[in-house]
């Protein structure tokens, strides 16, 4: 990566960039996690941030979407610093995590989840004790928004008994509702057999669409599939970006995933994943 002014706390001056971290970094008692990293995530794109494990993915995320606060560098989002802002600052910018803060609640149906989540953008979180009158003009937009991930016939089924996969497009529903111009999806695709991952990978390509998306994913097949520019992490920096096809055939990529400069990338997957 080209290096930059250390000097200089402002981003590049470019109005395609939603997102752009200089020098980003995160120590935890010596031992650096995170360590210079200049990240450009484009305007409209779905961008992979991917590595082996232990390559500082997590920490990174966790540092974009400030459940971690960095120990140097800067963040910024639609040119705006939000190196040291709280996570909830985050949503009122439509910059949102899914997976983690959408979580769903299992006693309730699908319906009723994805109300709460427009109660929370209107500002009248978890107020239960509104009227039904009330509650019920959020029924047509949480109707559209079941319908967006394919869940409008599943309205009225608890989420505890919603099968995997659209446990997840329901987590993506609620997320929907707080209309975010940027989304970070954390691994969407763990823990899912075949046929979920394919539901949930063309879900993702659905929702993007006017938005930006940025995922940490450990399925090769569905960063390939998806994935506009992936950003591969070793050891806390960035190893190689690009396009998928430009970084499977990066040497340096291939070795670190394989450990063999002769192997092929291609559809390989973090070890221990599966």
């Amino acid at each position: 990566m080209p290096g930059h002014d250390a000097t200089s706390s402002r981003p590049d001056a470019d109005d395609d960039l939603i997102l752009q971290t200089r020098g980003l970094t995160r120590r935890f008692l010596g031992f650096t996690a995170v360590q210079d990293v200049d990240l450009k995530v484009r305007r409209g794109s779905i961008h992979a941030l991917i590595g082996p494990n232990g390559a500082g993915k997590s920490t990174c995320f966790n540092l974009l979407t400030k459940f971690l606060e960095p120990s140097a560098g800067t963040i910024h989002y639609n040119g705006i610093d939000i190196t040291h802002a709280a996570p909830a600052t985050l949503a009122q910018r439509r910059m949102v995590r899914s997976f983690q803060i959408s979580a769903t609640f299992p006693a309730l149906t699908a319906l009723q989840n994805v109300r709460i989540a427009l109660q929370r953008r209107s500002g009248a979180s978890f107020c239960f004790w509104r009227s039904n009158r009330t509650l019920h003009a959020l029924h047509p937009r949480a109707m559209e928004l079941l319908e967006q991930v394919g869940l409008d016939a599943h309205a009225d089924v608890p989420a505890s008994e919603l099968a995997y996969g659209r446990r997840r497009a329901l987590e993506l529903a609620t997320t929907l509702a707080l209309e975010p111009e940027l989304m970070l999806l954390d691994e969407p695709t763990q823990g899912m057999g075949h046929e979920d991952v394919e539901a949930v990978t063309t879900l993702i390509q659905r929702v993007a669409r006017g938005r930006t998306v940025l995922l940490v994913e450990h399925n090769m097949q569905v960063v390939s599939r998806i994935a506009h520019t992936i950003t591969v992490l070793q050891r806390g920096q960035i190893l190689a970006e690009g396009s998928y096809e430009a970084v499977s055939r990066d040497p340096r990529v291939v070795e670190a995933y394989m450990g063999s400069s002769t192997a092929a990338l291609g559809g390989a997957q973090e070890p221990g994943h599966g």
